[in-house]
């Protein structure tokens, strides 16, 4: 299955925890694994707190990884190297297990969607396999 997130800022968490918990009951698997991916080169996946504070935490240490006053070489081309250059760092896709019918995590991890070159509308793709 595949849905879509619409970003509005240059970086930017999105929870998108319920669709993927949503995916995973249509699926009516009960032991198995959840695949959740992102198809995008400026964009990736993890899992946290979903605190507000906690966010802008996060959000300003993807910033603070690379420099943005740095010369990239790949600026030649699209002046958004800083972006793919942090998708390759924190990764475009999570593997869960699913038990039960429902997405192993603990109490207070929810899966975000990292905007790191929008507003954009991007792709997820998740698949769930098991029985």
């Amino acid at each position: 299955m595949t849905f879509t997130v619409p970003t509005s800022g240059r970086v930017e968490l999105k929870d998108i925890t319920r669709e993927v918990v949503a995916e995973v009951e249509k699926s009516g698997v009960k032991d198995g694994i959840v695949s959740v991916y992102v198809p995008h080169a400026t964009a990736a996946l993890f899992i946290n707190e979903d605190e507000r504070g906690l966010v802008d935490d996060l959000t300003w240490m993807v910033k603070e990884i690379i420099p943005k006053d740095r010369t990239f070489e790949h600026d030649r081309i699209d002046d958004n190297a800083w972006s793919h250059l942090a998708s390759a760092l924190l990764g475009c896709s999570l593997t869960l297990p699913v038990t039960g019918g429902r997405i192993e995590r603990g109490t207070w991890q929810n899966i975000f969607l990292v905007e790191l070159d929008g507003p954009r509308n991007r792709k997820v793709v998740v698949k769930v396999v098991g029985a």
